[in-house]
């Protein structure tokens, strides 16, 4: 932390050149570009106007949100059935009701839809009362200061609300509060800091890099082709009536009728001439931009409803979600990391209210992720029947990985009710 303050002068107020800095200010500009782009403000909004047949038209502007189903599904992919605790028995029980008091399920959500559109996301525990609660730090606001070797040595949070400036400086053992209020910069409060600095997820700690950077010109290009296309359908392809010959009778047909006829001399014709609809082309533009999409998001073409499934076996459809899957385990990666993180403040707060693990115990603390990929229910039970009839499995860890099951604890307890009140009628 010397080197940080040593290039500020060590000025109390260093935290706010810091936030001024040319690379922090960019990153935080990139943030508010992909919050924009993902709210529907897209390239093809800003299309200029067209002249068409001495007026001016407003063309076809067609905005196509999928870069927040694909947020979606590659969030909801990896954490829609939880996560599980898995190591000793005691760390895993006390860490369990740790993450259903805080709703850390809920969290994790929040930290990896972060991931996804921005590349990083910051998680701060704290204890409220005697519960152990995590707080999501908005990326927007947040600045982690880092040394050379990118360590973390401290954390500022700054935002400004009805043009007051406040400023939260996270120091590994105090937290500092500051506001402008009043015109003059001024610490507001101190306070000990019982868990350390916040979590830090990213997926690349020198540079985050939002995983919608790689979809924006793909889908701007798609958005761009289909509008075009839907002007020139109306523009061009109206026709232009060409009569051929010269009218033996009449005034010409009728402009406020449907039906009508018009008598030409001999050898004269009549016809509308208009520019051809290229079908075809259109389509393989823009079915070649949808699977390029789909291939470079790992996203499986079945989720957006271009594939027909009626006759496909389970492995077949395993294989579509290959890519799905490599997509998973590098976002599980990520949040691992940070989750080792988060569990050693857990087990520092724990300490303070008494609940302490050797280190032996604690390091065999790690996750299991369970994706959504499609699976068939009664093979998975009927394997864990074998497995259960051959004593190679216990009873807890075929209620973990059954699908029927969604609460592991709750399930053994009406189990075991149940066998209480079988035993008392017998």
């Amino acid at each position: 932390m010397n080197d940080i303050l040593e290039k500020y002068d060590y000025k109390s107020d260093w935290f706010v050149d810091y936030i001024r800095e040319p690379e922090n200010a960019m990153r935080v500009q990139n943030i508010e570009e992909m919050e924009e782009y993902l709210k529907g403000n897209h390239k093809i909004k800003y299309r200029s106007n067209e002249k068409f047949n001495g007026k001016e038209f407003e063309p076809r502007k067609i905005v196509l949100q999928y870069a927040k189903t694909i947020l979606n599904f590659h969030t909801s992919y990896l954490l829609k059935n939880g996560v599980f605790l898995s190591g000793n028995e005691n760390v895993v029980q006390e860490f369990e009701k740790v993450y259903k008091q805080g709703r850390f399920n809920q969290v994790d959500f929040d930290i990896l839809e972060s991931l996804i559109k921005h590349g990083e996301a910051y998680e701060y525990i704290y204890q409220d009362g005697s519960k152990i609660k995590s707080k999501v730090l908005n990326p927007e606001y947040s600045y982690p200061v880092m040394n050379r070797e990118n360590e973390l040595q401290a954390f500022i949070y700054a935002y400004c609300h009805d043009a007051i400036d406040y400023y939260t400086v996270y120091y590994p053992d105090v937290v500092e509060t500051f506001n402008n209020k009043g015109g003059q910069l001024h610490k507001t409060g101190e306070y000990v800091n019982v868990s350390g600095l916040p979590v830090v997820y990213r997926n690349d700690m020198d540079e985050p890099r939002s995983d919608l950077e790689d979809y924006i010109n793909i889908i701007d290009d798609m958005e761009d082709i289909i509008s075009k296309t839907t002007d020139a359908y109306y523009k061009y392809l109206a026709g232009i009536p060409v009569s051929v010959g010269q009218r033996l009778k009449g005034e010409g047909l009728p402009s406020d009728v449907v039906g009508g006829g018009i008598t030409l001399d001999d050898g004269g014709d009549f016809f509308f001439a208009s520019n051809n609809f290229d079908t075809q082309g259109f389509e393989a533009d823009y079915k070649q931009l949808m699977n390029s999409l789909l291939d470079i998001s790992h996203t499986p073409a079945i989720l957006m409803g271009k594939l027909d499934v009626s006759n496909l076996s389970e492995v077949s459809i395993s294989m579509m979600y290959s890519l799905s899957e490599i997509k998973a385990g590098i976002n599980e990666r990520y949040l691992r990391s940070g989750f080792f993180d988060r569990w050693q403040k857990i087990r520092n707060i724990l300490a303070l209210q008494g609940i302490t693990f050797n280190d032996d115990d604690f390091d065999t603390l790690d996750v299991v992720f369970q994706t959504m990929k499609p699976r068939n229910h009664s093979e998975i039970i009927e394997n864990m029947q074998s497995l259960y009839d051959m004593g190679k499995i216990s009873t807890e860890t075929i209620l973990e990985n059954n699908p029927y099951v969604k609460d592991k604890q709750q399930e053994m307890n009406r189990l075991e009710r149940e066998s209480n009140r079988e035993n008392d009628s017998g």
